[in-house]
């Protein structure tokens, strides 16, 4: 692009653009309100202990972790029955922050199944939390996983 003189017009447009996109910032910024997002917390459900049920639409939901006794670095199954809509989820350090790793969900007969990797740590035991949204309600699970 050629290199043009700055003209009192070209001046005036870029100032009256600023205006209209400070302007544009300022009102999503003043006027944002967050979609509430209610957080279902089941009786701190322990997946290594066995199968979490939780209440959705009325109908028991089943939750499990495969396997029972998980470790670091290899694939961990969660396994969801009884459900329609395809869950979401995300597994989180509760004991340490270690980030948030998603589970991608597949469908298969008997409901969704999604599999995902948990880090090794310099801790031998480490807690984690899954929070399963269903219908914008977050169902969380805890587990605990070692080295």
């Amino acid at each position: 692009m050629a290199a043009q003189k700055l003209t009192r017009g070209r001046l005036i447009q870029i100032i009256v653009l600023m205006i209209i996109l400070i302007t544009a910032f300022v009102w999503r910024t003043v006027t944002y309100q967050a979609q509430p997002i209610t957080k279902v917390k089941a009786k701190v459900c322990s997946l290594n202990a066995g199968n979490c049920l939780f209440n959705i639409n009325n109908k028991t939901v089943t939750a499990a972790l495969l396997p029972v006794a998980p470790k670091a670095d290899i694939p961990l199954i969660l396994n969801i029955k009884n459900v329609d809509i395809k869950p979401s989820a995300n597994v989180s350090g509760v004991s340490m922050n270690m980030g948030s790793l998603p589970v991608i969900f597949k469908q298969k007969n008997d409901g969704w199944s999604g599999e995902f990797i948990v880090p090794q740590c310099t801790h031998d035991n480490m807690t984690w939390v899954i929070d399963i949204k269903v219908n914008d309600n977050i169902y969380s699970s805890e587990f605990t996983v070692t080295k």
